[in-house]
């Protein structure tokens, strides 16, 4: 049974999932952030060009950091992944429109996506005494 110390973050309004997961978990100072990929806001999958769905992506991270009472500023670990390497470009140009330097720590893997995505990101944020508000 988990303490008061975990808090999973949940709000229907904002995220939906017929999937199994919390989109976040607050640990202590620390929000967990499940794997994020190009979704509408009823959770199905939306494919698209390379750079749509990884700006749609961006978009998710945005809605739950948000849940949490956070942004892409308190964001600390980025794992990045891709299903081609020459993405690899537009990756890195699309990830700065997001993040600014000091940038998280981050780690990108490439070829270990199926067929249905071609980007995720999963994420560890830094919320300090922030308390998330019960939805």
């Amino acid at each position: 049974m988990l303490d008061d110390a975990v808090q999973f973050i949940r709000n229907p309004a904002v995220f939906s999932t017929s999937l199994p997961f919390s989109p976040a978990v607050r640990v202590g100072d620390f929000v967990f952030l499940s794997g994020m990929a190009s979704a509408d806001e009823q959770g199905r999958i939306v494919p698209d060009t390379f750079e749509n769905e990884a700006r749609r992506t961006y978009q998710n991270v945005a809605r739950v950091l948000g849940m949490a009472g956070l942004d892409f500023s308190h964001v600390v670990q980025v794992r990045c992944y891709l299903a081609r390497q020459e993405d690899w470009d537009a990756h890195n140009r699309i990830y700065r429109e997001f993040f600014s330097e000091p940038y998280p720590a981050r780690t990108t893997l490439i070829g270990c996506l199926g067929d249905l995505v071609k980007y995720e990101v999963e994420l560890i944020a830094y919320a300090g005494e922030q308390r998330v508000e019960e939805t």
